[in-house]
C-alpha cells in the first residue's frame, strides 16, 4: 500500500491527476492530508468518495496527541530517539522553521501511532514543507522509505528541514529539469532524482475550429490573483499596446487577495473599458471554453517579494492543449514546457516592454499563433499527458509493491484471469 500525505487531498489539482493516475493503473494507496479541501477540484463521485475516505490530521486531538507522544519512546524505540532528536537539533532554516519541525514531530508521533498496524510500503509527500516534515518523520518511525514531490513555495518560500528530507529520501520527483538541477545544488544524489511531469488529462482539454472572428485581439488568462503571476506587468503590457494602436480585450480569471489591488489598478491605466477581471475561481469544467475565448494565454510569473514563484503552471498545459498560443516568462520549470519560438514565446520576469512586444507579434502573425498552438499541443502531448508523464513514478511504486510481496489490483486481476 502507497501512503499519500498532502496539504489539502483532492482539493489540489496536482494531487487529483496523480491519484486518478494511481487508480487507473490499479496501485492502492491511501491518502492523508493536513486539512480539508475549501472544494474538490474534481466534482465527480470519484473525488467525493476519495475525499470522504481521506484521513485528515486536522483539527487535533490535543489530550491523545500528547499521550502519543508519551508513548512514542515505548512504540517506536530508538527511531522515536533518532527523530526526535533531529527534531530538536537538525540543521533548520530559521527559529520558526525549528520550533515547526518539533511539532510537526508531535503530530507525526500520534499520526505513526494511528498508522502502525496498517499496511504500509512506502509513503509520498506531495510538496516539501510541512505535510513532507510530518511524512517524514511518521516514515523514521515506523521505519518505512520515504519520498516526495517538491514544486515552489514548498522550495523557496515556505521551505523547511529541506536538507534533512533529502538525506531521509529513498528518492525525489522532479517535476523539471530546474528541478533536478535544484535539488543537485542542495545535496541530492543523482540516482535520487527523476522527472516525472505534472501533466494534465488532454482529452478534456481539446482544440476547438474557429472561424476567422475579427475584432480586438483577445488576451485571456487564469489563476489565483497573487504576486507570483505577475498581473502587474500583464496590465502594464496592455496599456502599452493600446498606446500603439493595437485593439484588445483583455480577461483575466480567478479569485485571490490582489483582486481589488489589480481592479484599482485598471483604472487607474484607464483599461476599464478593455480589461476585465472575473474576481472568481472558473470552475474546471469551464476551463476549455474560457481558454478558447482567446486568440493568446498569457501567465507572466514572476518571483514575488516573500520569494513565492510559480514551478510549472498547469493553466499553460490547459491552454496549450487547447491549441492556443502561450506567451509566459523564464523562470523555473516553465521552460520545459514552454519552448521559446517553438511551442510558445517567453519573456524575461518583469518585463511589461518586452510582454507587450510578444503579444504585439502574436497579434500581428495569425499563421505564427496557429503554429505555436498546433506544436504547443503537440508537446502536451508527447511530454505533459497525465497518462503517460507519471510513468516513471508509477514504476517506482510497482516496484516497491512487489518488492514487498504486494501486488497491484491490476496484477491481481491478471491472476486471476490467469487462473481461470
Amino acid at each position: 500500500m502507497i501512503h499519500y500525505i498532502t496539504t489539502d487531498g483532492v482539493g489540489n489539482a496536482t494531487v487529483a491527476n496523480e491519484l486518478r493516475q494511481l487508480d487507473r493503473a490499479g496501485i492502492p494507496y491511501r491518502l492523508h492530508a493536513m486539512r480539508r479541501p475549501g472544494r474538490l477540484f474534481h466534482t465527480s463521485d470519484w473525488a467525493n468518495e476519495i475525499s470522504r475516505q481521506t484521513h485528515y490530521l486536522y483539527p487535533l486531538p490535543l489530550l491523545p496527541v500528547i499521550w502519543s507522544a508519551v508513548l512514542a519512546p515505548f512504540i517506536f524505540g530508538t527511531r522515536c530517539f533518532a527523530a526526535g532528536w533531529n527534531a530538536l537539533t537538525g540543521e533548520r532554516e530559521s527559529l520558526r522553521g525549528r520550533l515547526a519541525g518539533i511539532a510537526h514531530f508531535l503530530v507525526a508521533c500520534h499520526w505513526a501511532r494511528s498508522l502502525r498496524r496498517s499496511e504500509m510500503t512506502h509513503l509520498h509527500s506531495q510538496w516539501a514543507h510541512s505535510g513532507a516534515t510530518i511524512g517524514m518523520y511518521g516514515a523514521w518511525l515506523l521505519g518505512k522509505p520515504f519520498s516526495f514531490t517538491g514544486h515552489a513555495c514548498d522550495l523557496f518560500r515556505d521551505r523547511v528541514a529541506l536538507g534533512d528530507k533529502i538525506r531521509r529520501a529513498e528518492f525525489i520527483v522532479c517535476i523539471s529539469e530546474f528541478h533536478r538541477e535544484f535539488f543537485l545544488a542542495q545535496g541530492a544524489r543523482p540516482e535520487q532524482l527523476f522527472i516525472a511531469y505534472c501533466g494534465i488529462d488532454t482529452t478534456h482539454f481539446v482544440p476547438e475550429r474557429k472561424t476567422g472572428r475579427g475584432g480586438p485581439f483577445k488576451i485571456v488568462s487564469v489563476s489565483r490573483l497573487v504576486e507570483k503571476k505577475g498581473y502587474r506587468y500583464m496590465l502594464e503590457a496592455c496599456r502599452l499596446l493600446l498606446d500603439r494602436g493595437v485593439e484588445i480585450e483583455c480577461v483575466i480569471g480567478g479569485s485571490g487577495p490582489l483582486a481589488a489591488q489589480l481592479q484599482t489598478f485598471v483604472q487607474e491605466l484607464g483599461l476599464a473599458e478593455h480589461v476585465a477581471i472575473t474576481g472568481k475561481a472558473v470552475a474546471q469544467e469551464d476551463l476549455p471554453s474560457f481558454y478558447h475565448w482567446g486568440d493568446v494565454f498569457c501567465l507572466p510569473c514572476v518571483w514575488a517579494a516573500d520569494q513565492d514563484v510559480d514551478g510549472l503552471p498547469q493553466t499553460l498545459m490547459e491552454a496549450m492543449a487547447c491549441e492556443i498560443p502561450v506567451v509566459s516568462t523564464r523562470l523555473v520549470g516553465i521552460p520545459d514546457l514552454v519552448l521559446d519560438g517553438e511551442t510558445g514565446l517567453l519573456v524575461e520576469a518583469e518585463d511589461a516592454q518586452q510582454l507587450a512586444a510578444a503579444l504585439e507579434k502574436l497579434q500581428q502573425d495569425a499563421v505564427l499563433r496557429e503554429r505555436l498552438g498546433a506544436a504547443g499541443r503537440a508537446h502536451v502531448l508527447q511530454r505533459f499527458n497525465v497518462r503517460t508523464c507519471l510513468d516513471p513514478l508509477l514504476d517506482r511504486y510497482r516496484d516497491k509493491l512487489r518488492g514487498a510481496g504486494s501486488a497491484t489490483v491490476a496484477e491481481e486481476a491478471m491472476g486471476v484471469e490467469a487462473a481461470r
